[in-house]
């Protein structure tokens, strides 16, 4: 049997005096998702409150994550408050396919020809950022933007019927050592902050590997899920 979906719709909270609600919702909505056959019409509501300007959190094949739209500023700001982040905090594209990472970031053949073995996975690549990204996702200094394909069936199947990347960023808490892979404690801690948690059970709590593409040699950042054998590394 398939698991159901729990909705527990958004409110509004009251005026702020000036007779503007504010966007900050009382409780998040929680949709029970089928990890490897997700419900298309729960894919679909999620997209539908992405697009709305919300923010979400949603499983990937490391760990759960923050979402929301690529220029959705307040959004952004709103996943910088959750973790306590400055401005200096790298983001990530979370992309569909190698087609998708090509249209915002800069890739030449042997970066294709690498992407193309190793995606979709746990893997975040840094790439150098074309027009299509806002300059405040990218590194001020080297011009450069994180992005990754996931390997997971909820992700993917959110990520097609959005039609874009998702802005994301790990959810790891201030004060936590791991990511979050419980969606009830995620729920919990966050339903005041965020619009939607979509539980698709446990997904992990190994951050993705960081690779950097911008050299003549691929570089490990950072070793984490996906094996960095396969650039000629070793944990």
């Amino acid at each position: 049997m398939l698991p159901h979906a729990v909705h527990l719709f958004v409110r509004t909270a009251p005026a702020d005096g000036f007779g503007a609600p504010s966007r900050r919702p009382l409780m998040a909505q929680y949709f029970v998702i089928h990890p490897t056959h997700p419900q298309p019409r729960l894919l679909q509501q999620a997209a539908q409150i992405v697009h709305g300007g919300g923010l979400i959190v949603y499983p990937t094949d490391s760990c759960y994550a923050l979402g929301c739209q690529i220029g959705n500023k307040e959004a952004m700001e709103r996943i910088r408050a959750i973790r306590q982040v400055d401005e200096h905090h790298h983001f990530t594209l979370v992309c569909r396919d190698l087609s998708e990472i090509a249209h915002y970031a800069r890739v030449d053949n042997s970066a294709y020809r690498l992407l193309k073995a190793v995606t979709p996975g746990s893997y975040t690549f840094i790439l150098h950022a074309t027009r299509e990204v806002p300059r405040r996702l990218q590194n001020p200094r080297r011009k450069t933007i994180g992005l990754r394909v996931p390997e997971h069936p909820v992700a993917q199947g959110l990520l097609a019927q959005l039609n874009e990347p998702l802005l994301s960023s790990t959810l790891l808490l201030p004060g936590d050592e791991l990511p979050l892979n419980d969606a009830r404690e995620i729920r919990e801690r966050l339903e005041h902050q965020v619009d939607l948690v979509l539980d698709a059970g446990s997904c992990g709590i190994e951050m993705s590997t960081v690779v950097d593409l911008t050299g003549e040699q691929p570089q490990i950042v950072r070793i984490g899920k996906g094996d960095p054998g396969v650039f000629g590394v070793t944990a």
